[in-house]
């Protein structure tokens, strides 16, 4: 096992002396081709390319003597620290930190960034990425090769945002671009980058907030709001305690994408955007999608909101990761239920309507559940009943995809 190890982050600022120190003692150095030319690298000491972390935590344990890996930016934050504390290896490492790239990029933008979200994109979490990039107003996204400025904007298809783009900080060859969101595929782009998502209103509290991202106490409090803050003139499967049975069965979350299919006043859709998804709102009138339009402006949450009849304006619809179905009865159903989103969720008048539905989540593969619910609103002046609803809420649960 290495004897030292010491981790030193680089943004391309001189080195300090502690890293020179470490560096000068080496007979392990770690890094990408531009660290390892560096001269402060000894020449006799022997050079691994960093491209596995894993891999090179392996060579680094087995290594009898002192070793250094050099990394860009901050290597504690979504770095190599990690891989190399992890138990199997039994490293003990030391860090000397730099300025990270995401700090570095907002820092050329002239922006803040304790209001932003940062995510990781690589080919297996670029569409959570995206998703995240159309939910949020400010994202930070580290890129990897094949999840990259261009890879992003083609699967924001439809939703307009900024690129802030930030090539090869630190070095001679850094460049900052700014394009719109559709444009972002008409470039080639130098690795490593830095993309800076905008979109929609961004505002930094007048107190500079109190924690990194977003507020989670932004807003009023409450899974659902009450009926009257959408207007009044809500559908039969909107009211409150329907909506709030139907986020919890659904639980959408940072990174999913929420389809809302006959989304009516928007109601359902801005409660699974307060919960920070992606939310894309569908209906056939034009008059409710205005309104769930003005829905989202009035929470302050991002909606993708789509003028058409499901289940056809579904065709070329990005994936879902749960769905809810508010209109179009069992033939939407069976169309979402082909597109294999995790958890879907509807609700029926009668129960011959939810046994049609519940048969065909389960034919498609579905672990089904189905509740009969009442609702009856009370006058607590005269404690007297003003009014009730009835309905089955019907969900689905694949099982090769749950959670």
């Amino acid at each position: 096992m290495a004897d030292r190890v010491t981790v030193i982050g680089w943004d391309g600022s001189p080195l300090t002396e502690a890293a020179r120190s470490a560096l000068g003692a080496a007979t392990l150095v770690a890094g990408a081709a531009h660290h390892l030319a560096l001269p402060e690298v000894p020449p006799a000491a022997e050079r691994v390319r960093l491209g596995s972390p894993a891999l090179a935590a392996r060579r680094i344990a087995a290594h009898r003597g002192t070793a250094v890996v050099l990394a860009d930016g901050d290597p504690g934050f979504f770095g190599v620290v990690r891989t190399l504390r992890a138990p199997e290896f039994g490293l003990e490492v030391e860090v000397v930190p730099a300025v990270s790239s995401v700090a570095a990029a907002f820092a050329r933008a002239g922006m803040p960034w304790d209001d932003a979200q940062v995510v990781v994109a690589h080919p297996r979490t670029l569409r959570r990425a995206v998703n995240v990039c159309r939910a949020h107003t400010k994202v930070a996204v580290l890129t990897a090769p094949g999840a990259g400025p261009a890879e992003l904007g083609l699967l924001l298809e439809g939703v307009h945002r900024t690129f802030v783009i930030c090539e090869e900080l630190g070095t001679e060859h850094e460049q900052v671009s700014v394009v719109t969101s559709d444009k972002a595929a008409d470039h080639t782009w130098r690795d490593p980058n830095v993309v800076i998502v905008i979109g929609g209103p961004v505002a930094a509290a007048e107190d500079g907030g109190w924690i990194a991202g977003r507020d989670p106490g932004a807003g009023p409090r409450g899974w659902v709001l009450p009926d009257d803050t959408y207007g009044g003139g809500l559908g039969e499967g909107e009211t409150e305690l329907l909506r709030a049975a139907q986020l919890a069965r659904l639980g959408p979350r940072i990174g999913d994408l929420v389809w809302d299919i006959g989304s009516g006043s928007g109601a359902f859709a801005v409660e699974a955007a307060r919960a920070g998804a992606a939310v894309i709102a569908v209906d056939q009138d034009p008059e409710a999608c205005a309104r769930a339009e003005g829905a989202a402006r009035r929470s302050g949450v991002q909606l993708h909101v789509v003028h058409g009849t499901a289940p056809h304006v579904l065709e070329n619809l990005p994936e879902p990761d749960v769905v809810r179905v508010g209109g179009g009865g069992a033939a939407v159903v069976s169309a979402v239920a082909d597109r294999r989103p995790q958890r879907i969720v509807t609700h029926a008048a009668t129960r011959d309507a939810a046994e049609r539905v519940g048969r065909d989540l389960t034919e498609h593969g579905y672990r089904v559940q189905c509740a009969l619910l009442q609702s009856v609103e009370l006058d607590v002046r005269a404690w007297t009943e003003t009014e009730r609803n009835v309905a089955f809420l019907l969900s689905g649960v694949l099982p090769d995809r749950a959670p």
